[in-house]
């Protein structure tokens, strides 16, 4: 008996001596545990406006049907659930809302960083908007706090995320309601977009009720808010206001397209759908984005269909027109775009053309045409708003006009020009070669393979009411 007592002791002993100070042994005293929010905010601006880029142009841009895919091109044929060099930005966007919400809550609970409240909900609700456009009624009220909260978060309409509480369009004004409440003198560090101006911030939050009210303007009447805010007229007005970081021509912040193989690069060429808009327009924006096909005798530029099937269809490289310089030799001259001039004219345009404000919608169009030619390095033909581009051009309707020239500015702004497309049915959009979603156009992107098997059982839900996942449900401000 007193073996065992004994034994007993010293276990007690020696686990008491194991377990003493164990977490301090064991914490790294020179690994910081919290972040701070300055490194945190330039960390999400940095990371969410490279990964979109990089989408953009290899699954936004074949979506909206600016480039054509030659190989590992499942993704161009319309098979949506098999993403490739691309095309599953669902991570890219919970990762991102996930530490845009840590800068939230330092803010709110620390006094010498209030400072960051206004940005991080601006960024919240952009960064929310780009999810649910995409994806229809995703994780969100619930998300975000897996740590305090469950890690299982239930699926929420898109109807809510916009228009309730905490959600996108209320985000935005108590964005903008704590950036004019704050009277600390410590500045906004990391704020790669607007280098802490926060006015700046006011402007963008602007631009993006202005966006986000005529997205949801076939379900809710917008028209108060929207005069509301054009008559105030703090948005975003100038290409030097835009909401954009500049990419350099160096590793590690040049675009990524430059970084990879050229084998990656050159998988990408112009489609024909963008070749007939830009030639038929006579734009010489096509010069800025794509590059003449090796096998022409001039300075002549060849589109090729989206979605072939690249296992039967044989396709010379130098019969077809590669991406421009910018997105490869001199990355210097790009932007990560979350919101510019000339898209908020573009935006109003069609807003003072459906009625919602009263303004010129020609004169908003023709404000917009320009900035969009200067956004991209262009000089503007003195007769190009005097040809297919004027905004009474015979055949055309002026929403078709607005939408077609937005579409064209948004190369590689993630998905915009498809998810314009699917709002407007602007522009038209070809029947692709060989499509494997029985010929249609998706209408949203299908929640991922980790969607199922992180959250089963609330992915069911969502699944059951997208008719098994579906390419072809429409989201709800689309239905």
């Amino acid at each position: 008996m007193k073996k065992i007592i004994y034994t007993i002791a010293i276990f007690a002993l020696l686990f008491a001596s194991c377990t003493k100070d164990f977490e301090e042994i064991n914490t790294n005293q020179n690994a910081p545990v919290v972040v701070q929010p300055s490194l945190l905010l330039r960390q999400v601006i940095y990371d969410f406006g490279e990964n979109m880029s990089y989408e953009g142009f290899v699954a936004g841009d074949l979506l909206a049907q600016h480039r054509t895919a030659l190989d590992f091109n499942l993704f161009d044929r319309h098979d949506l659930k098999s993403p490739q060099l691309g095309g599953n930005p669902w991570g890219i966007f919970y990762t991102n809302l996930r530490d845009n919400e840590i800068v939230l809550k330092q803010s709110r609970q620390t006094p010498a960083f209030a400072v960051y409240e206004g940005p991080a909900l601006i960024l919240k609700a952009y960064m929310t908007a780009g999810l649910t456009d995409l994806f229809g009624d995703v994780p969100y009220f619930e998300a975000f706090n897996g740590i305090e909260g469950t890690v299982t978060p239930a699926y929420d309409l898109q109807e809510d995320i916009y228009q309730n509480e905490n959600g996108i369009l209320d985000n935005l004004d108590k964005g903008i309601a704590a950036i004019n409440a704050y009277s600390g003198s410590i500045p906004l560090k990391g704020d790669i977009l607007y280098d802490g101006n926060l006015q700046s911030w006011i402007q963008f939050a602007n631009s993006l009720k202005i966006k986000y009210l005529i997205r949801i303007s076939g379900k809710v009447d917008v028209s108060s808010q929207l005069q509301t805010i054009f008559n105030e007229g703090n948005y975003i007005k100038n290409n030097n206001e835009n909401a954009v970081f500049d990419f350099t021509n160096s590793e590690p912040n040049s675009f990524r397209l430059a970084q990879l193989r050229i084998g990656d690069f050159n998988n990408f060429v112009l489609s024909e759908t963008m070749e007939e808009i830009l030639i038929d327009l006579n734009d010489d924006r096509i010069g800025k984005f794509f590059r003449p096909f090796a096998n022409s005798n001039s300075d002549e530029f060849n589109g090729l269909l989206n979605g072939i099937n690249s296992s039967t269809t044989s396709i010379a490289l130098a019969d077809f027109s590669l991406s421009g310089s910018a997105f490869r030799e001199d990355t210097s001259t790009l932007d990560a775009n979350f919101m510019t001039a000339w898209e908020t004219s573009f935006l109003l345009a069609e807003a003072a053309e459906k009625g919602f404000i009263s303004s010129n919608s020609e004169t908003l169009y023709n404000i917009g045409v320009a900035q969009a030619f200067e956004y991209w390095n262009t000089n503007l033909p003195a007769t190009y708003l005097a040809g297919n581009a004027n905004f009474n051009a015979v055949g055309k309707t002026s929403l078709e006009q607005i939408i077609t020239q937005k579409w064209i500015a948004s190369v590689i702004n993630g998905y915009e020009g498809w998810v314009e497309f699917r709002r407007t049915g602007f522009p038209s959009l070809k029947n692709i070669s060989a499509s494997l979603n029985n010929g249609l156009i998706p209408v949203r992107m299908p929640y991922p393979a980790e969607a199922e098997t992180l959250n089963q059982e609330n992915y069911k839900v969502a699944e059951s009411a997208t008719n098994g996942n579906s390419l072809d449900i429409p989201v709800w401000w689309n239905e």
